[in-house]
């Protein structure tokens, strides 16, 4: 492949990555537009307070932030949209199992988190048991008993106020649990199960005859069930120190909370990368522009073709700006040449595309940022994507040619002579 093919090819598809960045951008602004009759402040907020509750430091300056597994965004429809907020803590939609027997509010309670049933252990595939006697299967019924009564007597004995499992939970260990006033919730997922403990400080046991003190999370300031319209949800919320939170949203229909959690997402992705590395960089294209500048600047100082990368990735960089100046309806050609000759010298760093009025202004001014991470990444990913499509040589086909009828059988294959190395067609036909 020539160099000028390459130089070519290298500009094309430098481009089509940062022209892809752009589109992204733009559908994100677009989908944040429509909600913009003032509730995009506070879903700003709400993105923030969640994504500050579930950081953890790590040391050294470091910040792990797991939206992902830690912020949940629960929907409810009924209400307004200003009746959303951030618990801290974690709803979930279950209630208790007894709710005639066990209490559905507890302050300060002590928790305890299992990962296995408390039920009578079945036997593994298909188990026989044979009784002869009439009373053998009194026997049996009361080593069942013995057994769970077992379980809960161990439970028990660290005082608890609510027993959350992963598993069953029988009717006679309910009895027991709630005889004791305890309240229990059962068959609640691992995720959620994870989420509390992190919340309120508790460990996840998988036997209870593992339990430690150190196991009890004690750091929940309130257990509630509530009835939200014909479904009930349990709240462990006004936690002391949590790592985990539960967005609820509220509104009046499905597709209003669906769009208002996919714009939320993005907000706290946004919030997740400036906690993780609060770096910031202008946006309106002024970086971009920035870059290209310096990069022709470098490729005067350098002599022969190797120059041509410089400028090749140069006029690339300059897609972002002149895209922006597309979609604000503006003279493309004067708005680039303007703002070249503004970034040509390497004083006017901040200066970039308004992208609502399309006017050339300075981005510290208007408030206008991109996150730093995010930006290294997007030049990151064009340029070795324009690389690797440049190691490709050749793109051979695998699509099989149908024989003529009453042709001869298939070809043999050719010896490729040296005379036939340079030649575009290296596959005969």
């Amino acid at each position: 492949m020539s160099n000028c093919l390459q130089n070519q090819l290298f500009i094309a598809m430098l481009f089509l990555g940062l022209l892809l960045t752009v589109r992204c951008s733009a559908l994100l602004r677009c989908s944040m537009q429509l909600l913009s009759w003032g509730i995009t402040e506070y879903l700003v907020d709400l993105a923030i307070d969640a994504t500050t509750t579930v950081g953890v430091d790590l040391g050294n300056g470091l910040r792990e932030v797991d939206i992902k597994k830690y912020a949940k965004v629960e929907k409810v429809p009924g209400g307004q949209l200003e009746d959303s907020n951030v618990l801290r803590g974690v709803m979930i939609n279950k209630d208790v199992v007894a709710p005639g027997k066990m209490r559905r509010r507890i302050v300060n309670p002590r928790i305890i988190l299992l990962d296995c049933p408390l039920e009578y252990k079945k036997g593994e595939n298909m188990t026989n048991a044979e009784l002869i006697r009439e009373e053998d299967w009194g026997i049996l019924l009361k080593l069942e008993e013995e057994y769970i009564e077992k379980i809960c007597v161990q439970i028990l004995s660290f005082k608890p106020d609510l027993v959350i499992t992963e598993k069953g939970l029988s009717d006679l260990a309910a009895h027991y649990l709630s005889k004791a006033g305890v309240s229990a919730i059962r068959r609640l997922r691992k995720t959620d199960n994870n989420r509390i403990a992190k919340a309120c400080g508790a460990t996840v046991v998988n036997r209870p005859e593992e339990l430690q003190e150190s196991d009890v999370g004690t750091g929940a300031g309130l257990f509630e069930v509530k009835k939200i319209g014909d479904e009930y949800f349990t709240f462990i919320v006004d936690c002391k120190d949590p790592k985990a939170c539960t967005v609820l949203l509220r509104g009046a229909s499905k597709d209003l909370l669906n769009e208002v959690e996919r714009n939320l997402q993005d907000a706290m992705s946004v919030a997740r990368n400036m906690i993780k590395n609060p770096k910031l960089v202008p946006g309106g294209g002024a970086t971009e522009l920035t870059v290209s500048a310096t990069l022709k600047q470098k490729s005067s100082t350098v002599e022969g073709i190797d120059k041509w990368p410089y400028e090749a990735v140069a006029l690339a960089f300059e897609a972002i700006p002149r895209t922006l100046a597309q979609n604000c309806g503006v003279n493309v050609i004067r708005t680039m040449t303007a703002l070249q000759a503004k970034h040509a010298n390497g004083e006017n760093v901040w200066t970039g595309i308004d992208g609502n009025t399309g006017a050339i202004t300075d981005m510290k001014e208007r408030g206008i940022w991109d996150a730093y991470n995010v930006k290294a990444q997007t030049f990151k990913t064009a340029i070795e994507a324009a690389c690797m499509l440049l190691r490709i040589d050749d793109v051979v086909s695998g699509i099989k040619k149908k024989q003529a009828p009453g042709g001869s059988g298939p070809a043999k294959p050719q010896v490729e002579d040296d005379k036939d190395v340079d030649s575009e067609q290296m596959i005969p036909e």
